[in-house]
């Protein structure tokens, strides 16, 4: 029954067309890993640490699929500057039976060009709330694409959206996602958020160095650390603080 939904079930990298692994993106961890991955056909979350190149693989799976690179829908031609690799040339997306009515690429870098594409396009803003994009504020903005563009039987890549959004406007777009999915549509995220990736029966999957391996939401670390920090925030500060010589690195090894 879930399949019926599954407008994108798999993407596969073709590793036999890949020369080295050694320039970019094919040094990316998550390449140098990546066989196939499998789309949850309500919602799938792709996590890990900035670096591990969780957008660089969404952007290409976007790409791929027949989206902008800097974002938007089907019809979105525009290019301000083409900072994209070249990763969608290397993969095969298997899809489903059914054809989507609806898609957006959503990516939060290069939001203000999308929101300045809208705005070239004149009539097409009423499609986003009547408002201008950029009369609002980030947030706001990206709510009302949430609510206004989003019309569901749609597949929905989203990269980071969290950026722009307080938790409560994060839980306010988890409500957005709930809605859509009961409208029949597919959502690929990439997130840090560990409000986004609560939603249940989700996918998630985490790149690592050592691979690419599905974990559950209360296993995360965003889980984890959020957990751990709201539940008794002194302590943790103490030990953040905890030598005025501590570094970067030193953080990074005690989450």
């Amino acid at each position: 029954m879930l399949k019926s939904t599954q407008y994108l079930s798999k993407v596969t990298l073709q590793r036999e067309k890949i020369d080295s692994f050694e320039d970019y993106p094919f040094c990316l961890d998550v390449v140098r890993n990546l066989d196939f991955l499998d789309f949850h056909p309500k919602v799938t979350f792709i996590i890990g640490d900035n670096g591990t190149g969780k957008s660089t693989l969404l952007e290409a799976i976007a790409i791929k699929y027949g989206f902008n690179p800097e974002g938007g829908s089907k019809n979105f031609n525009f290019s301000t500057h083409a900072s994209h690799s070249n990763l969608h040339q290397f993969v095969k997306l298997t899809k489903g039976y059914k054809t989507p009515k609806d898609g957006f690429f959503l990516r939060a870098e290069s939001y203000f060009n999308v929101a300045s594409e809208v705005d070239s396009l004149g009539e097409i803003v009423n499609a986003y709330g009547g408002i201008s994009l950029h009369e609002q504020s980030h947030g706001e903005s990206f709510l009302a694409l949430l609510l206004h563009r989003l019309k569901g039987r749609g597949l929905y890549m989203l990269d980071e959206p969290e950026a722009a959004l307080s938790p409560n406007s994060q839980m306010a777009m988890l409500y957005r996602i709930n809605q859509l999915v009961n409208k029949d549509s597919q959502f690929i995220i990439a997130t840090h958020s560990p409000i986004l990736m609560a939603y249940p029966e989700a996918q998630i999957y985490i790149l690592r160095q050592d691979g690419i391996h599905t974990i559950e939401y209360t296993d995360t670390e965003h889980y984890q650390t959020t957990k751990n920090f709201l539940n008794d925030h002194e302590t943790m500060l103490d030990h953040l603080f905890d030598g005025e010589n501590g570094d970067a690195d030193d953080l990074e090894s005690s989450s």
